[in-house]
């Protein structure tokens, strides 16, 4: 799966457009990256940048571009209304999809470090990457601001995480660290800034104070009155979208306004949110609502309606869900191909894609014919009886089907830690020793592509014995063809399998592998023919 990582840099600049646009085009330069915003601010007079991209893109350019925005500010000209020490002020990584926070603390420890030893700046660590509890947030470190940073650095307890222990009047000091993903959302509700607020302060973790917290957890929020939108909002930072994502702000600020005989009018999304806290929003009221759905974008416009995130402006998912907002260029190139392009390459003159790739495409296709024919039955009226088994059977073929589909390229790329190992040098004992290591691990992740097909295939055969079953007899003939085809894609698998672990030095492993491999491979055999057997005794 696609790592990646959100960088938020803030810098000391928002009227001068060509070093804004100079920063903008040091992270653009940087391949693997993508800037989605850069929001200057005039009377602040900062500009804040959101760029996306895997970790170690995301570090190489909040480097490039931290380094661009080193040169073209001079903090002794600077003055602006939001608080700050230096020219690139902070510089967080957060969290998306698929990656730790313990991953985002090390792009910033990896970025700090780069910043303070071949820049010459000064930096701090906060928030996650911070080990001192007297610097951990951001405004402890930021006390005094670039004006205080002159006398604060040469104390002992200021000593940066990185860089000189100097006052660089130029640049000051930057802040780095890793914080999670937040949230900036805001629920209209039709009544008074005071209602309003009376609601924020109820759902706040804060609440009323110490002896009155608020219902939801790691949320701030304060009450105000849109004129433009005639309306008031609850507006809300959810500082941990895990711990209190939108849905539950929402239906908590829903349930406090019928409590004061209030009407709640959608609700506003302030900037990106992740395709998690939208898909888990959409899984909350498919469980609430008993619903069926199992498309993405479905389950985006279901969130859209019932939050009512269009109630506003439009919310655009290509331009508000991170994810999407990322072109994907190469994360998977062969299955992103088209049918007639794809076949073309498996019969050109190169290796690759061959056999392993075409396998998992096959057991993808058996997967897939198993939920088509599940949804043949789902919703006819002739089959209205057999709904509920229906959602029972059609979901799992079609997560496996979309587990399966990612393996097509990982198969194609399976070899690529053994090809780099095969090149490292082997002049001495230890060289020699280390690259056979290598090698070995290399062909062991060779065979875990092919295996996890075979794998995730087997774990299809219980629904399509059950669709051979009760599915629509119409399409007997499509879930034959699905079955055959998971059996063939479990032997192409299997013979990608055997061919690399001959290869392997570990006798206990190969063991291991061709005992599960020879079982998932003979259980095929004898499903394809239960499949088949059940089909015909109901024709």
């Amino acid at each position: 799966m696609k790592k990646i990582v959100e960088c938020v840099p803030n810098i000391s600049e928002g009227r001068d457009e060509t070093i804004i646009n100079a920063c903008a085009d040091a992270v653009r330069r940087v391949q693997g990256v993508t800037l989605l915003d850069a929001d200057p601010g005039k009377s602040t007079n900062r500009t804040v940048f959101t760029f996306v991209g895997d970790p170690e893109s995301v570090t190489e350019a909040a480097f490039q571009f931290s380094k661009t925005a080193y040169e073209l500010i001079d903090m002794t000209k600077h003055s602006g209304e939001h608080p700050r020490m230096g020219a690139v002020d902070v510089v967080p990584f957060v969290p998306v999809a698929n990656v730790t926070t313990e991953e985002c603390v090390q792009c910033a420890l990896n970025y700090g470090r780069r910043v303070g030893e071949e820049l010459g700046v000064p930096v701090y660590l906060y928030e996650e990457a911070s080990l001192n509890p007297e610097r951990k947030m951001l405004k402890q470190i930021r006390s005094g601001e670039y004006e205080g940073l002159k006398d604060k650095i040469y104390k002992p307890e200021w000593k940066p995480d990185f860089g000189p222990q100097e006052f660089v009047p130029k640049s000051g000091a930057t802040v780095t660290g890793s914080r999670f993903f937040l949230i900036a959302y805001n629920v209209n509700i039709l009544g008074t800034k005071e209602q309003a607020h009376k609601i924020a302060l109820n759902v706040r973790e804060q609440g009323r104070g110490e002896d009155s917290p608020g219902t939801l957890k790691a949320v701030k929020g304060i009450g105000w009155y849109v004129n433009e939108y005639n309306m008031a909002q609850v507006s809300m930072n959810l500082d941990n979208y895990l711990i209190t994502p939108p849905h539950t702000a929402f239906e908590e600020c829903a349930k406090e306004a019928r409590e004061m005989n209030l009407a709640v009018c959608g609700s506003e999304l302030v900037g990106l949110i992740p395709l998690e806290a939208m898909l888990s929003a959409a899984e909350y009221y498919i469980k609430k609502e008993n619903l069926f759905i199992l498309d993405e974008m479905q389950k985006i416009r279901l969130v859209t309606d019932r939050l009512g995130l269009s109630s506003i402006s439009e919310f655009i998912p290509e331009k508000r869900i991170i994810e999407y907002m990322i072109k994907e260029d190469s994360s998977e190139p062969l299955a992103s191909l088209t049918v007639r392009s794809f076949v073309e390459l498996v019969g050109a003159r190169t290796s690759a894609p061959g056999g392993g790739s075409v396998s998992a495409l096959i057991a993808s296709l058996g997967a897939a014919l198993g939920a088509m024919t599940g949804w043949m039955s789902y919703g006819n009226k002739k089959f209205e009886h057999l709904d509920k088994v229906m959602r029972k059977l059609i979901a799992p073929l079609h997560n496996k089907m979309k587990e399966l589909i990612p393996l097509i390229d990982a198969d194609t790329n399976a070899f690529n830690d053994y090809m780099t190992a095969m090149k490292m040098p082997k002049n001495t004992d230890g060289e020699k020793k280390l690259r056979s290591e290598k090698m070995q691990e290399g062909l062991k992740k060779a065979i875990y592509v092919p295996l996890s097909v075979m794998r995730i295939s087997d774990s299809c055969w219980e629904w399509m014995i059950l669709m051979a079953k009760d599915g629509n007899i119409s399409s007997a003939s499509d879930l034959e063809v699905g079955a055959k085809s998971l059996e063939t894609g479990i032997w192409g698998a299997y013979k990608n399998v055997e061919i690399n672990i001959h290869s392997i030095e570990d006798e206990n492993y190969k063991k291991e592998i061709l005992d599960e491999a020879n079982l998932i491979l003979e259980n095929s055999v004898k499903n394809l023919k239960k499949v088949c057997s059940t089909l015909e005794k109901r024709k």
